[in-house]
């Protein structure tokens, strides 16, 4: 497996109203990936936060020129907030990361080593073996399982954990599944079964979710479900009528 070596790492944080979180998250984030010597921009997007969670990145990125804050002074949500950043991110490889240091630091090395292998994109998974969930609520636990399961069956993949924010993906793929629709949670399942579906190559990772520490979390049960099961359903009629129209051009 070939591809274009990779040279800077972005990775895009979503974040509103998470001014207890980011100091701590963000510094570990970015040594991490110095002591790993991996060449990276940290984007911060402050998605229309009623906090001081600008003051804490702007107080931040005057000490840590890695760190790139921007205000999404738009339409709020979580999945545009994530477009905002990626719109803006300047590296030829992505990794899409919670403000809430729930997601393991040490992870992004790994998706960035996978990355450099060749691969398009890298899929963390917390229900694999090496990989582990700890103090998941056990109401969001017990619809996570049937929503990926629902999703595993419906596009016949063997990934478990779709609707895991925490993922990697080289610039390519961003581009080639553009326009994302997705304005909330949902883009989680878009991006990924998108890049499936056009026929990007992906390898799944174990990895390790912590409850968050600090302030509280932006999803809400009850969008898991129309928004999710539409976009779904989006992609799988791409996959079933589109007739190979959108697959990924070879290079």
């Amino acid at each position: 497996m070939s591809a274009t070596p990779l040279k800077l790492l972005s990775i895009v944080i979503p974040a509103r109203n998470e001014e207890g979180a980011l100091p701590s998250s963000v510094s570990h984030l970015h040594l991490e990936l110095q002591l790993q010597n991996i060449p990276h921009e940290i984007v911060v997007v402050d998605d229309g936060s009623t906090d001081n969670t600008w003051g804490v990145l702007t107080s931040m990125a005057a000490e840590m020129p890695e760190l790139r804050p921007v205000q999404n002074t738009g339409q709020n949500g979580f999945g545009r907030a994530i477009q905002f950043g990626l719109s803006r991110m300047t590296g030829d490889a992505v990794v899409i990361m919670m403000a809430d240091e729930s997601d393991d630091c040490r992870d992004v090395v790994k998706y960035w080593e996978v990355l450099n292998q060749g691969v398009d994109c890298v899929f963390g998974s917390r229900f694999v073996r090496g990989g582990g969930a700890i103090d998941y609520p056990w109401l969001k636990l017990t619809l996570n399982r049937i929503f990926n399961l629902f999703i595993r069956l419906l596009f016949r993949i063997r990934l478990n954990d779709t609707t895991n924010a925490f993922k990697a993906y080289r610039r390519t793929v961003i581009e080639g599944i553009s326009p994302i629709l997705s304005q909330h949670f949902n883009i989680t399942v878009e991006l990924p079964l998108k890049a499936m579906v056009r026929g990007y190559t992906w390898e799944v990772v174990p990895i390790t979710w912590r409850n968050r520490r600090f302030g509280v979390a932006k999803l809400k049960i009850t969008e898991m479900g129309s928004r999710y099961l539409f976009i779904c359903l989006y992609v799988w009629l791409e996959k079933t009528l589109s007739r190979g129209d959108y697959h990924k051009t070879p290079h």
